[in-house]
C-alpha cells in the first residue's frame, strides 16, 4: 500500500516555496521579470478599478497577483528542474518519485560502475523501466530486467524507455507527460498485488544474526581443537606413553 503523506504546516510550505523560488531564479534568468509583471499587471488593473467601482476590487486585485504569481512558479520551476536534471544520474527515479498519483519507484534495480541504471516503476499504466546511461550497455540491461519480470508480471503491461536526447529515446523533460498519457490497464488492487511480488523478486536475502545453527554448518566447521591438559597426559601414559 502507498505510505500516506504526512500532513505539512503553514510555516513548512512557505519555506518550501521560498526554497523554490531559490532555485528557480537561479536556474532561469527570465523568472525574476515574469514574477515583477505577474504582480505589477493584476495590481495596476486593481488600481483602476478601485478608482472606477470602488475598495471591493482590493482584495481581488491582491488574489489574482498571487495567482499569477504562482502560475509563473509553477511553470518556469518545471521547466528549470527539467534543465538542472538533465544529464544527471538517477534523475529519472527522482522525478518519478516527486510526481503525483500512485507510483511505485524502486531505483536502479540494475546498474553498472560506469553509471548506468534501470529504474522500476509500477503504476496504473503497469511496469514501467526507465535506463539511463550508455544507450548501448542499458539496452543489455533492459534485456535482463525484461526477460526477469516477465516471469511474475502476469498480463501486465511492460513499458521501457531509455532517457536520452538521441532518436529512439525519451527526453527528460518529456518523462511526465509521456508515462501520464499511457493508458490505464490496472486497478488500485492489480498495483498493489503486483508491488508485493517484484517486492519479492527483487528482495536480496540477509545473514541471519547471531551464531549460526549447528544443522547449517559445514562438515568440520567452527570446530576448536582440544588442547590435552597435564592430567590428561599423565593418565594417557600410564596406558598408552607414545601418545604424550
Amino acid at each position: 500500500m502507498a505510505k500516506p503523506q504526512e500532513k505539512v504546516s503553514f510555516g513548512q510550505r512557505l519555506k518550501q516555496i521560498g526554497m523554490v523560488f531559490q532555485f528557480t531564479a537561479k536556474q532561469d534568468r527570465w523568472f525574476a521579470p515574469l514574477v515583477a509583471a505577474a504582480v505589477l499587471l493584476p495590481l495596476a488593473l486593481t488600481v483602476v478599478a478601485v478608482i472606477l467601482w470602488g475598495w471591493i476590487w482590493l482584495p481581488l486585485g491582491i488574489l489574482f497577483a498571487l495567482l499569477a504569481v504562482l502560475i509563473v512558479l509553477n511553470l518556469r520551476s518545471n521547466k528549470a528542474m527539467m534543465n538542472a536534471a538533465e544529464g544527471q544520474p538517477g534523475a529519472a527515479a527522482q522525478i518519478m518519485e516527486n510526481m503525483r498519483g500512485d507510483w511505485r519507484v524502486t531505483p536502479a534495480v540494475s546498474s553498472t560502475t560506469q553509471m548506468d541504471m534501470v529504474h522500476l516503476v509500477i503504476g496504473r499504466p503497469g511496469v514501467i523501466l526507465l535506463a539511463e546511461g550508455n544507450p548501448q550497455r542499458v539496452r543489455g540491461l533492459l534485456g535482463q530486467e525484461k526477460r526477469r519480470l516477465s516471469k511474475v508480471i502476469g498480463s501486465a503491461p511492460l513499458h521501457d524507455y531509455v532517457i536520452g536526447q538521441d532518436e529512439g529515446e525519451l527526453p527528460i523533460r518529456k518523462l511526465r507527460t509521456t508515462l501520464l498519457r499511457l493508458p490505464r490497464a490496472l486497478s488500485g488492487k492489480d498495483v498493489n498485488s503486483l508491488d508485493k511480488r517484484l517486492k519479492a523478486l527483487t528482495a536480496r536475502p540477509q545473514m541471519p544474526k547471531g551464531a549460526i545453527p549447528k544443522n547449517m554448518r559445514p562438515p568440520g566447521a567452527f570446530r576448536p581443537s582440544r588442547r590435552v591438559s597435564s592430567t590428561d597426559c599423565s593418565a594417557a601414559t600410564a596406558s598408552t606413553p607414545s601418545h604424550c
